[in-house]
């Protein structure tokens, strides 16, 4: 599993693009923090709540594009059958590239925490919520590997890594706010919007950004970790 999992990694920096994609991320995230209209210095408190409402719209076009190639170009160029040689099982192979694009997706991530210690050190009063800011990266770091699960998922449907950057961005945007606007619909205000909308990743994404971690929102992101990852499965055996 980790020569696969290595294998995604070199393979996303062996060229610009993967390092391009990374600081295009953090970029838009600094811009939009720190110099645009509304930034969080208008605010007059600390907070970084408009990066974690900012952040999942980002990652629905940073994830696509770091999963599109995971099994798309190996159809492509014909190496899955050489790695079908290999002394791993097909779920080693899945697991391998899931993690391997996850690792990817938390080396973008992880510079954000220089948000935290800026406006930490430029606040004057007490500062950020610590325990609220935890559990909203934690929400954060799920929503991410919810989005790199869909991505594989949609990558082992074609061998065309554009259509599966586009069907990948399509599937996470649906999933995330889809069920919310499904349930904005009039035909839905009786009490069947709540669940509607219970439905979809946002609603359990600002659940746990609220810094309450509940079994209910972590059940519910593994659990669609696990369908995309068995789509995975079922996609390769037809294969």
């Amino acid at each position: 599993m980790w020569p696969v999992c290595k294998k995604e990694l070199s393979q996303f920096f062996s060229s610009l693009t993967g390092y391009i994609a990374i600081v295009v991320f953090l970029l838009v995230n600094g811009l939009v923090l720190f110099v645009f209209d509304d930034n969080i210095f208008d605010f007059g408190y600390a907070t970084l709540d408009k990066f974690f409402q900012l952040a999942p719209w980002v990652l629905l076009l940073l994830i696509p594009a770091i999963t599109m190639r995971s099994f798309a170009e190996e159809f492509k160029t014909n190496t899955y059958e050489i790695l079908q040689t290999r002394p791993l099982t097909r779920w080693q192979i899945i697991i391998g590239k899931y993690f391997g694009s996850l690792l990817v997706v938390f080396i973008a991530l992880l510079p954000t925490i220089i948000y935290v210690f800026s406006i930490q050190k430029l606040s004057t009063g007490e500062g950020l919520d610590m325990g609220a800011t935890i559990g909203a990266y934690i929400g954060l770091f799920f929503l991410a590997a919810v989005f790199t699960a869909i991505g594989i998922g949609c990558s082992s449907f074609t061998n065309n890594a554009v259509v599966a950057f586009i069907v990948g961005l399509i599937a996470c945007a649906l999933l995330y706010y889809g069920f919310n606007a499904i349930s904005k619909l009039p035909a839905l205000t009786n009490g069947a919007d709540y669940y509607v909308e219970m439905a979809g990743i946002d609603f359990h994404y600002h659940s746990i950004s609220r810094g309450l971690i509940d079994s209910r929102d972590i059940i519910y992101f593994l659990s669609v970790i696990i369908v995309f990852l068995f789509i995975t499965n079922r996609n390769l055996q037809k294969r």
